[in-house]
């Protein structure tokens, strides 16, 4: 056989692109393998209290029975095709979630859910809070993921959010002596130049070591609110260097609907979840974002599910209100059901919610949707697994575990919300242990299956 190129050629080649790749995967690391949440929950920090996620959840379990007292009228208020077998198992698995953990993600408000306020009076909300989260911390109350979000490092409000984030660390890793909730993260909203966000590392690094907690134990997310967010002066995507500046601390990405189209002058009556502004910014987030192991998550529907009418003095609803009341509620489910799949289709499993009777209709469209490509997900994961073992039987390298890792967060997800059951992934030939393990790379290793 005929070769021109010398060993020494192939070497220096083959060192650049380990240099070019080894870059790359450091960049790129693919899915995260860790739990994300499928909502988040945002409620002013003067209203939250240490057992707030079991009170919405009783909220939301109340609202479903009053609005949708059975599977078929969930169905029709939905307007959810299926038999009453799939009706049944829905609505089922909704009321099982709300009461199991109506609530997986909670951000302690003190921006757009809190207000502007005297300085004395958000100092109190600061420390109260804190004593709340310590208190649901010991108590074993506290939502699997939970947070606070300041307000924004402008001009105008970067001193009121610095001493607000003093306060509350302060209060609460004393109360805790030096623990903080699992998943704990700051949420540092209206992003627009990556000082922003190296600021927020300088205060959590100067924290870190002030409370005596572990370097690095505090994470942040940012909100893509603005178009500087998306596009900075230089026409450039914003976003790798608002995550580059975070130097790891980054964990997740969520879009704010209503500020972004506001900033883009589109009017109030135009700034819904669906605007086609709102996925050109989605696109660039996912786009920008794919393979980091940052999370993305979607925006809200601020459309409520609460009915015009509410009985006073003791006195019940007439049926025309009761009706009213009904027809309305639906309404928004509808909507909110059609938001929620309309995010899902894009790729966004996460989004936000502002009411306890939004819950049943998140938990709907999620269930709904995993239900509808389990079938061919289970398949093509099966098949994956098979395909990497086969690499391995003929000699050669499997060289897509990110893919795998992808297929395998697919069933975490829908285990970890209630919506795909342990036994239906295992139709996949993976094992319990292997699901848990969360990581495609330790199944490839268990079944000898070489790792890359």
């Amino acid at each position: 056989m005929k070769l021109s190129l010398t060993g020494k050629s192939i070497d220096r080649v083959s060192r650049n692109l380990q240099r070019a790749n080894g870059a790359f995967n450091e960049q790129y690391p693919g899915e995260s393998e860790a739990r994300q949440p499928i909502h988040t929950v945002y409620g002013g920090a003067h209203l939250f209290r240490a057992d707030s996620a079991k009170k919405l959840g009783a909220v939301a379990l109340k609202a479903l029975k009053d609005y949708a007292p059975d599977p078929a009228a969930f169905a029709r208020a939905l307007q959810v095709e299926g038999g009453r077998s799939g009706q049944r198992d829905l609505y089922n698995r909704v009321v099982e979630k709300l009461k199991r953990e109506a609530v997986e993600d909670f951000r302690i408000d003190f921006e757009d859910g809190y207000g502007n306020r005297p300085d004395p009076e958000e100092d109190a909300h600061a420390e109260s809070a804190a004593g709340e989260v310590a208190r649901g911390l010991a108590e074993r109350t506290l939502p699997p993921f939970i947070g606070i979000r300041i307000k924004p490092f402008t001009e105008e409000l970067k001193r009121r959010s610095i001493r607000t984030l003093d306060i509350f660390l302060s209060t609460l890793v004393g109360w805790t002596k030096g623990r903080l909730p699992a998943n704990f993260v700051v949420t540092l909203p209206k992003v627009v130049v990556p000082e922003q966000v190296s600021a927020l590392v300088e205060l959590f690094e100067a924290l870190e070591s002030g409370l005596s907690l572990g370097r690095g134990v505090l994470k942040m997310e940012i909100m893509v609110e603005t178009p500087q967010s998306i596009l900075n002066s230089k026409g450039e995507c914003a976003l790798p260097s608002l995550i580059k500046a975070s130097e790891g601390r980054c964990i997740a990405a969520h879009f704010g609907v209503y500020d972004y189209t506001a900033s883009l002058n589109i009017t109030a009556a135009y700034q819904s979840m669906d605007h086609p502004a709102c996925d050109f910014a989605r696109h660039m987030m996912k786009v920008s974002l794919a393979g980091t192991s940052i999370w993305i998550s979607d925006g809200a529907t601020n459309v409520l599910p609460v009915g015009p009418h509410r009985a006073a003095n003791g006195k019940a609803l007439s049926a025309k209100q009761r009706r009213e009341n009904r027809e309305t509620v639906h309404r928004a489910w509808r909507l909110a059901y059609a938001h929620v799949n309309h995010s899902l289709m894009q790729g966004y499993y996460q989004g936000w919610d502002l009411h306890p009777a939004q819950f049943p209709v998140r938990y709907a469209a999620v269930y709904s949707f995993f239900a509808q490509g389990l079938e061919a997900a289970s398949l093509r994961l099966k098949t994956f697994i098979e395909k990497a073992a086969q690499a391995t039987l003929i000699g050669e390298v499997f060289d897509d575990a990110a893919t795998g890792q992808g297929l395998l967060n697919y069933f975490l997800r829908g285990i970890n919300c209630g919506a795909i059951t342990e036994a239906e992934a295992q139709s996949t030939g993976l094992t319990l242990g292997e699901i848990r393990g969360r990581s495609f790379m330790k199944i490839l290793a268990s079944r000898r299956i070489p790792p890359l």
